[in-house]
């Protein structure tokens, strides 16, 4: 699986305004909505804060990797948003987050969604990756970014 072809200019944004993770999950769903990759926001707003509930997407290292299973989705859904400044987001380092990647499924495809969690994890984990998608100005330089290193 390509992290690259689930992703387009309309789902990446650099410089996310968000100072903490539920300003910061609500603009990735508006991303989402205004994609057209999603239609009802506060279901989707629901089931991630649901899940971060349960336990903290925030990794750790700077990522965080919020998801959930949405019912309404017939595919998987992924938006991604950088952010120099940092997010608040409870991580399990206590440190902010810089790379936020949200991901939803259906809770039929929970294959697609591990597999595209894996891909996030491995590309961070790219050394020089971390910085060089925080040094990116536009969607477009970033979407650059994540295709050269797959």
């Amino acid at each position: 699986m390509r992290l690259r072809d689930l992703l387009d200019e309309s789902t990446v944004k650099v410089a996310l305004e968000s100072v903490d993770k539920e300003e910061c999950l609500a603009e990735m769903v508006d991303m989402l909505i205004r994609a057209g990759r999603i239609v009802d926001r506060q279901d989707a707003l629901r089931t991630l804060l649901q899940r971060e509930a349960q336990a903290t997407t925030g990794i750790g290292k700077g990522v965080a990797l919020p998801h959930g299973k949405l019912q309404s989705v017939s595919e998987l859904v992924v938006a991604l948003g950088t952010s120099r400044e940092g997010i608040e987001f409870d991580s399990a380092d206590g440190q902010p987050v810089h790379i936020v990647a949200l991901l939803l499924a259906n809770p039929a495809a929970a294959g697609a969604h591990l597999r595209a969690l894996v891909e996030i994890a491995r590309l961070v984990e790219v050394p020089g990756f971390f910085r060089r998608a925080l040094d990116c100005s536009t969607s477009s330089e970033l979407l650059d970014l994540i295709d050269s290193e797959e």
